[in-house]
């Protein structure tokens, strides 16, 4: 088994092409073709963290935040980042970042943090754009169903709880062929016209290499007439944040309590109260400053992420409550969805689950 193998795998999860742009996100270190003999999922690569990898004989870090987030201009080992790096070079150790990727799938971090505090009906917070994608392609008609079929097949036309999703239409295209051509209807030099029908189906961006192999492979005519272009729409399915509703409503106070015993912080910062019940929560994983305005318009009556700053508590202008449960805290059972979805397929070497803490905060 090839780290190839895990990494596929692991970005039928978390596609790279959901990261956002700023982010650093695939194989950082190492070689695709690389024999795997044990991986070990973390939320951060410490050193510590690849000396528990060299404990373990795992040879692959499957780490939730990029341990090389810019440019490194060289490796001397004067800071920490540069130091991990030496020492996985050092010991043949590869590792692998997901972070934004897995933020953004329906399934990922927020995701998490919704099912811990036992919320139902969650929906997307804040759906990503630019993620969508339109192929347009004529083909003859009495190769329209064939054509169709394979691109369903390959991943099109799938829209939320639909599949098999299409527009067609019936016409007649026209072409004629030069002397080098090798035309599948009529003869070169020939003007044809063949009754032709437009399909138009929509896919996510990561599977865009996937729709083009299957469109030429199934596609009968010598050149392929299509085009792919990016639609500005939201994908309901992916994006940042969650948002749900509790079981049953809380009193305000109760709800922080909730919160810091779910996820074992040693400190919860909040906003004012309101003196109004908690039953519609936002939650998103990290720093989760950018999506106060979003939560607050999906009518949220708590919003739980972490880092927020002095002014930015303003901004609950006693619609909301905000909640800073700490970044770590917010995002520390990220490494329990790898962790089972990674077992789900691999019994050939080991998945452990670092027992690292990675928090750099400490509380008194």
């Amino acid at each position: 088994m090839q780290i190839k193998d895990v990494t596929n795998y692991i970005e039928q999860l978390a596609p790279l092409s959901y990261a956002e742009d700023f982010d650093n996100v695939g194989l950082l270190i190492g070689n695709y073709t690389t024999e795997v003999t044990g991986v070990l999922v973390t939320l951060d690569t410490l050193e510590e963290t690849v000396d528990e990898a060299i404990a373990n004989d795992c040879n692959l870090i499957v780490s939730f935040h990029p341990i090389i987030f810019s440019g490194l201009k060289k490796i001397n080992g004067n800071n920490y980042v540069e130091r991990v790096v030496l020492k996985a070079i050092q010991h043949n150790i590869a590792i692998y970042a997901t972070h934004t990727a897995l933020d953004n799938v329906n399934n990922g971090v927020s995701a998490k943090m919704g099912e811990v505090l036992g919320l139902e009906n969650m929906k997307t917070l804040i759906p990503k754009k630019g993620i969508i994608k339109k192929l347009t392609t004529y083909v003859p008609s009495k190769a329209a169903t064939n054509l169709r079929e394979k691109l369903f097949e390959a991943g099109a036309g799938s829209i939320g709880n639909y599949d098999h999703c299409s527009f067609n239409i019936e016409g007649k295209g026209s072409y004629r062929g030069n002397e080098n051509s090798n035309p599948t209807v009529g003869e070169k030099g020939t003007l044809m016209f063949e009754e032709e029908t437009c399909i138009t189906v929509t896919f996510d961006s990561f599977l865009e290499r996937k729709i083009r192999t299957t469109l030429f492979k199934h596609h009968p005519y010598e050149e392929v007439a299509y085009e792919i272009i990016t639609l500005d729409n939201q994908h309901q399915q992916v994006g940042m944040g969650m948002v749900g509703e509790l079981p049953s409503a809380m009193n305000e106070k109760d709800f922080l309590l909730f919160a810091k015993n779910t996820f074992k912080t040693g400190c919860v910062r909040h906003s004012e109260l309101r003196n109004k019940p908690i039953k519609k929560v936002a939650v998103l994983g990290g720093s989760g400053s950018f999506a106060i305005s979003s939560a607050k318009r999906a009518g949220a009556d708590a919003y739980i992420s972490a880092d927020f700053k002095y002014h930015e508590f303003f901004k609950a202008e006693k619609n909301i409550v905000l909640v800073d449960v700490g970044h770590y805290e917010s995002e520390q059972f990220t490494k329990n969805i790898l962790v089972d979805y990674l077992n789900k397929k691999f019994s050939t070497f080991a998945i452990i689950l670092s027992e690292k803490s990675t928090n750099p905060i400490h509380y008194i």
